[in-house]
């Protein structure tokens, strides 16, 4: 009798571990990024499969084939809605083109998550998980033009934007930028239209090296005095810096940029960068994964932070040369946090 309440026991133990195991079973999620070489959706992906193993969610993943490409992040989409994925993380490329298929999606029950780019009108995802753009290209604007000091005023500004079709992510950082250094914007909602003769001019870059490197040299040759660099991206940064180097500038420009990736991180101790505004991809990701479990329980979504329309997972200016009156952290715990 004993043996049979005992064997009894444990059976009931083995089925509540399996049960609760398999609590998110058959739930299918899709993560669908810019591109799947870029450093900081690499980890976002690690972030969402980790996550997503741990809550038993089974996900599949899709990229454009270079950042820009839509129409691949439209055709991921599809899929995603055909497979009968209870919910959707996305960073789209062009983030008013892809508002047709968001809604398609949603109007077939799948929770679409906007990660790190907001669409465009934010709205047309059920969230957004993403750093807060406009601070982060603040924080770089600010700390650049308090390490000028008086320079500042007669500053030569180059700009690295990421695409010509202008996404929000884009805007956000670069207005943000301009704001930061004490630039009058025109609209905010678009980079370009700005008159401070300062500003030398935009290029975009596609976030890349190579986009980088192309970029400062069309810029140098508009204005070899240039003596600011505000970039999209650390990849970005890492390009420019090389053409500044070409052209033996290297030590006359300020460079700024915002991630935060390990690799930026590096480049801020190695004098590559001079600051640099650290994200949370993985975090993005894991809450996204969170979220979807939570939708497919329950229909419950995410909620905002207080007071804005998106969930701020962080940020952080990462320099070793802080600046009065600028939040930062140095580099050694830049190091530690890097796209956690």
């Amino acid at each position: 009798m004993k043996k049979t309440i005992i064997a009894s026991m444990v059976g009931a133990i083995t089925l509540a571990s399996t049960l609760s195991l398999n609590v998110h079973a058959g739930i299918g999620a899709c993560l669908i990024t810019k591109t799947d070489t870029n450093p900081f959706f690499v980890k976002m992906k690690e972030g969402a499969k980790k996550k997503a193993a741990e809550l038993g969610i089974d996900l599949k993943t899709y990229a454009g084939k270079i950042d820009g490409d839509s129409e691949s992040q439209v055709a991921a989409i599809e899929t995603c809605i055909a497979d009968g994925a209870k919910g959707i993380l996305l960073t789209a490329s062009d983030t008013s083109g892809i508002v047709p298929a968001v809604k398609q999606a949603r109007e077939a029950g799948i929770l679409v998550i906007a990660l790190d780019t907001p669409l465009e009108p934010i709205d047309a995802a059920d969230a957004t998980f993403a750093t807060d753009n406009f601070l982060a290209g603040k924080l770089i604007g600010q700390w650049a033009a308090a390490a000028l000091g008086d320079k500042a005023k007669t500053a030569k500004i180059a700009l690295l934007d990421l695409a010509i079709s202008q996404p929000s992510v884009g805007v956000l950082r670069d207005q943000g930028f301009l704001a930061g250094f004490g630039i009058e914007l025109g609209d905010p909602n678009k980079w370009g239209d700005e008159t401070d003769p300062r500003i030398i001019g935009h290029e975009v870059t596609a976030g890349n090296e190579e986009g980088g490197r192309k970029a400062m040299e069309n810029l140098l040759a508009l204005d070899s005095g240039i003596n600011v660099v505000y970039t999209i991206n650390e990849p970005a940064a890492a390009g420019a810096y090389q053409t500044l180097k070409a052209f033996g500038l290297e030590k006359d420009v300020l460079v700024v940029s915002v991630d935060g990736g390990c690799p930026g991180v590096q480049n801020v101790v190695d004098g590559v960068i001079g600051a640099t505004s650290q994200q949370y991809p993985l975090l993005m990701a894991s809450k996204g994964i969170e979220a979807i479990a939570a939708w497919a329980k329950d229909g419950t979504k995410p909620a905002n932070s207080p007071g804005k329309a998106f969930f701020d997972t962080g940020v952080n200016l990462v320099t070793d040369k802080a600046a009065k009156g600028v939040s930062s952290i140095d580099t050694k715990e830049g190091q530690a946090r890097c796209w956690g």
